[in-house]
């Protein structure tokens, strides 16, 4: 579970509401994030195992575009998340007098706040480089569609998100404990930049990630009406398969990780009571607990959620895949080069515009859009083979025409 409070729990003297819900059943609460995060961890492990590679001729040899890459980055960090996450659950219940030593500010042993502040940062800043990544995956998904982005743009991607990730987390690490651990007890006014370095990536993922995704299907509908100036059936359902996988992302994201933002609303107002105590309060107190549970629930399953959005049932299915579902992609650019070539025989003078090579770069771009959808990859197949035929029926007319 990546909560903000986790770092405040390594304070000598918390705020009341951090309390709350940290003292509320410690046990049960990280047997749980342990048995989420160890699942959410087998399957992820299996989502990142090398799928086997396609058999035939045709089989692609070019190295994957920068969305799959994209991917594997933030599985990788989900991954290395839930790694924090297992350790540190593992720890508070093997070694509760371990635990006991972490609020000790008067304590000679530094290991057990090392090891809370070292853990909790771990957390955060890996949660928050898979939300930079996620932020990255939709700006390429709008830059592949404007014919903008390319393989060369993942270096961008690559500092962009542990640049960001790194530069929040240490800020909000040194606002929160410089110079020691037990600047904690000073107030909750220092916490709060720690608060929003912990939250600003996945405000921005809740927020720009639709209207990114939005620009692109739009994006998409033009780009697929303006390569022959129709819109069929098999184009429409190109489109919806894509607007489709981008609602099922932020579904994932918006189920997982609004309850930490409710959670936190509901502890802040907590804190600024007089006495969170109050009868008047009982209710916001247990909601503030519910919430508290469900975190720790549903933040690790992201991973596995998310390879669903991406996949389908499939994506845990390493290199088990039947054979009718490898579609080896055809390359419009050969057969245009024939179709011009065929054009300067006096015998085909009578051959009719034919439509620009650019049409494959469009069905690249939308198969990495669509990678890993068995349906959306048939129909951008079938899409190309028309259209493929239709350019050579027109650069080769019957002699009636002659």
């Amino acid at each position: 579970m990546a909560s903000p409070r986790l770092g405040t729990f390594c304070c000598p003297t918390r705020d009341a509401a951090t309390q709350l819900v940290l003292s509320f059943q410690p046990r049960a609460f990280h047997a749980v994030c342990l048995g989420s995060c160890a699942l959410r961890l087998v399957l992820g492990l299996l989502q990142m195992l090398p799928r086997r590679p396609p058999a035939g001729p045709g089989a692609p040899s070019t190295s994957p575009p920068a969305s799959a890459r994209i991917l594997k980055a933030a599985a990788a960090c989900d991954v290395l998340g839930c790694l924090g996450i297992i350790l540190r659950s593992a720890v508070w219940l093997g070694f509760p007098d371990f635990v006991e030593n972490i609020s000790d500010g008067n304590g000679t042993n530094i290991w057990p706040a090392a090891f809370c502040v070292g853990s909790a940062m771990w957390i955060q800043l890996l949660y928050s480089a898979c939300f930079w990544w996620l932020f990255c995956y939709a700006v390429d998904a709008y830059l592949v569609i404007r014919r903008s982005a390319g393989l060369s743009t993942i270096m961008l991607y690559h500092i962009m998100a542990w640049g960001l990730a790194l530069l929040l987390c240490a800020e909000g690490a040194v606002m929160l404990y410089y110079p020691s651990v037990s600047r904690c007890e000073r107030g909750l006014d220092h916490a709060i930049p720690h608060y929003i370095t912990t939250y600003l990536p996945l405000l921005l993922v809740l927020v720009a990630n639709p209207v990114l995704f939005q620009k692109t299907v739009t994006a998409v509908a033009s780009l697929l009406k303006g390569r022959q100036g129709i819109y069929t059936e098999n184009e429409r359902r190109m489109g919806a398969v894509i607007k489709i996988r981008f609602f099922k992302i932020m579904l994932v994201l918006i189920a997982c990780w609004l309850s930490n933002i409710i959670n936190e609303s509901l502890l802040f107002y907590l804190e600024m009571q007089p006495d969170i105590n109050a009868g008047s309060l009982k209710r916001v107190r247990d909601a503030a607990k519910t919430t508290w549970f469900i975190m720790g629930i549903l933040n690790p399953a992201q991973g596995f959620l998310l390879s669903l959005a991406f996949y389908g049932w499939t994506g845990c299915c390493m290199g088990l895949q039947s054979p009718k579902m490898v579609i080896q992609w055809e390359s419009m650019t050969t057969s245009a080069a024939e179709v011009v070539g065929s054009c300067v025989r006096p015998e085909n003078l009578t051959c009719r515009k034919v439509a620009p090579v650019g049409g494959h770069t469009s069905d690249e771009a939308l198969s990495m859009l669509s990678e890993g959808s068995d349906a959306s990859t048939v129909e951008i197949h079938t899409a190309s083979g028309s259209r493929k035929e239709n350019d050579v029926d027109m650069a080769h007319p019957t002699q009636g025409h002659l």
